[in-house]
């Protein structure tokens, strides 16, 4: 059984003819598409929004303020969420190791779980203190609130444009959802100050804080999903594995495709295995140079590796996993 092996990242290094049929590693190595850099857009986030929260949570605690509070706590979460992404995205772009071979990819996976597990940390506390000044009310400041939640709306809103071309990234999206989030809150603030001018209802403040934490709860749970799905190494969401199955199969010569394997090495980069059976016809480098270009342009997948063999299995695949690999150089 002839065994030829593809693993494609953006460009091929073709070795010599004399490996290119049937027999040794095809091997085409580099870089898919580097991860971009949003260095300076953290830097700018992070710095407006801890001095935000720190006039926030001032401003809210001297004027009693749940409302002011309850946001400051998101504005808190999200300033370590961004420094994490920001982390992550730098970590990212460190090269191989002997012991990590695939670098350092997957952190912005575990950035995206952290995130949602301090949005879940966050929730508990600026409940813990509405309910505490429900007990222990304070005569909230409409106008104070109106201003302090005005100055966020500006500060949220510009800092998520800063982030928002990166939506196929997972991390990057996460850190325009907190931005964008906060905007939206700072506008609930801002009706719940003027709504406590107009008509002087005090509980008014810790119902809005309340609404907060809804919106905060909604977002951590779907930001919690998708790093889950992807720690546990699903299939991204974009992707349909019949349809990528589908697209092998009608490959040229291929009469059948099995141990298929799509994962995601990131955020944003995705990874594949999978066995062709091509009786009567030996790959070559064009043949899966052609392939691997047809996964990346199609679906995404810019790290492939195909083994191809030339009779049908018939040990080692009934439980799905892949057979053993001949590795020639």
């Amino acid at each position: 059984m002839a065994h030829a092996h593809a693993h494609h990242h953006g460009h091929s290094h073709p070795h010599s003819s004399g490996e290119s049929d049937c027999h040794g590693l095809h091997d085409r190595h580099g870089h898919h598409h580097a991860p971009k850099d949003y260095g300076t857009a953290f830097i700018l986030a992070i710095l407006l929004n801890t001095g935000f929260v720190i006039v926030e949570a001032t401003f809210g605690f001297l004027y009693g303020s749940m409302a002011l509070v309850a946001d400051a706590g998101h504005n808190l979460s999200d300033v370590l969420a961004l420094l994490l992404a920001w982390g992550a995205s730098v970590a990212a772009k460190r090269a191989p190791t002997e012991r990590f071979t695939y670098g350092y990819k997957s952190s912005t996976i575990l950035a995206a779980l952290a995130n949602a597990l301090l949005l879940a940390v966050a929730i508990g506390a600026i409940l813990f203190e509405t309910i505490h000044r429900m007990f222990e009310p304070a005569e909230p400041q409409g106008m104070v609130m109106m201003i302090v939640a005005g100055i966020g709306i500006v500060i949220n809103a510009g800092t998520a444009m800063l982030f928002l071309r990166g939506q196929e990234d997972l991390n990057i999206r996460g850190a325009y959802l907190h931005m964008a989030a906060d905007a939206l809150v700072s506008v609930g603030v801002v009706l719940a100050g003027l709504a406590i001018l107009l008509t002087g209802l005090a509980w008014i403040d810790p119902l809005v804080s309340f609404a907060i934490v809804a919106m905060i709860a909604w977002g951590t749970w779907g930001l919690a999903k998708d790093s889950i799905l992807l720690s546990l190494l699903a299939v991204p969401a974009r992707l349909d594995v019949a349809e990528v199955r589908a697209h092998l199969a009608r490959m040229d010569g291929v009469d059948d495709v099995h141990d298929l394997h799509i994962w995601p090495m990131s955020t944003t980069e995705t990874a594949l295995t999978a066995h062709l059976v091509m009786p009567g016809k030996p790959a070559s480098d064009t043949f899966l140079k052609s392939v691997s270009d047809s996964l990346e342009a199609r679906f995404g997948i810019g790290h492939s590796t195909i083994q191809v063999e030339s009779d049908p299995c018939e040990h080692g695949c009934e439980d799905g996993s892949p057979e053993s690999e001949i590795t020639q150089h």
